[in-house]
């Protein structure tokens, strides 16, 4: 009579992990660009591209913050017209961007002015880092100058 074997199951993520085989430590070290998230990347490029602004208009901005959201949770006013307030910087019925003004939260805490830049349309409109500055540079120019009340002209004037 012959006898069958018995074939073990597969290993499972336990089972290699117990025994000593799984993943021992971080396959790249802190310290190379990959180690980064997509957002930390987005990250550093927002900084990247509002530096030169900061440098130029830093005593009017003090008071505005610069923060990142994945997707934008606004509509727009009119869903059949798309129409946008000045607060508001868009690429048709997409927001690119939002400035929250300063004011007061349902605690009563008092609030500062804050850019909010929507990290996925930006990227998708963007082929590649280099594109991805400059358009993360025109929406800031955009946005501060609503937020100060002048023309973009004046926050960044265009090389002659």
């Amino acid at each position: 009579m012959a006898r069958s074997r018995r074939h073990s199951p597969a290993p499972t993520a336990r089972s290699v992990t117990r025994r000593g085989r799984g993943v021992r430590g971080p396959m790249l070290p802190p310290t190379v660009p990959a180690w980064r998230t997509r957002g930390q990347k987005f990250d550093r490029l927002v900084l990247e591209a509002f530096a030169p602004l900061d440098t130029r208009w830093h005593d009017r901005l003090t008071k505005l913050d610069i923060a990142v959201d994945d997707v934008p949770k606004i509509r727009p006013l009119h869903p059949d017209s798309v129409t946008w307030p000045d607060e508001v910087v868009a690429d048709g019925p997409v927001p690119l961007s939002r400035l929250i003004p300063a004011g007061v939260d349902r605690h009563g805490a008092a609030t500062r002015a804050r850019v909010v830049l929507f990290r996925k349309p930006l990227e998708l409109r963007a082929g590649d880092p280099d594109d991805l500055v400059e358009l993360l540079r025109e929406v800031l120019v955009q946005q501060i100058a609503t937020y100060l009340g002048v023309d973009p002209d004046l926050i960044d004037p265009e090389p002659e």
